[in-house]
Formats: structure tokens, C-alpha cells, sequence
């Protein structure tokens, strides 16, 4: 597979991440009780675990996308 292949399946997929991890935390902001209730349901959490839960889940996701797609995205731009 050609670099110039592996570069832009890289940016779309940085591109579809951060989309993703925006649309995630545009959810966590604005329909927080809803979800909070919906998950309520299923487990036995309170509410300050619930966003412990959610804040190092988008932390997480944040750093892998940078870590395996922005940052090989970057380093092939610069090389091509």
C-alpha cells in the first residue's frame, strides 16, 4: 500500500474520531441527566461516578486518536 493510501485512511480516520469524541462530549453536556438516568438503570452508579466514568472515557479516547492517528498522520505529511 502506497504512504500517500495510508496517510489519508490516517486523516479520515483522525477526522471521524474527533467527530465522535465531539459528538460524545456535545451528548455528555447537553443531555447529561438523560443519560445519567438511562444508565442508572443498568447499573448502580452515582452521580460523580458517572462523569468519573464518562471524563476518563473521553480522556482515554482522546489520547489514542491523537497517539494512532494524528500523530502518524502528522509524521507521514511531514515525509511525503
Amino acid at each position: 500500500m502506497a504512504l500517500e493510501t495510508v496517510r489519508d485512511v490516517l486523516a479520515w480516520c483522525s477526522v471521524i474520531n474527533i467527530g465522535l469524541l465531539l459528538w460524545w462530549f456535545l451528548s455528555f453536556a447537553l443531555a447529561h441527566d438523560w443519560m445519567y438516568r438511562l444508565h442508572k438503570n443498568w447499573f448502580k452508579l452515582s452521580v460523580e461516578r458517572f462523569d468519573t466514568i464518562h471524563y476518563a472515557g473521553m480522556a482515554i479516547f482522546k489520547m489514542g486518536v491523537l497517539l494512532f492517528n494524528l500523530v502518524p498522520y502528522l509524521v507521514m505529511r511531514s515525509l511525503i
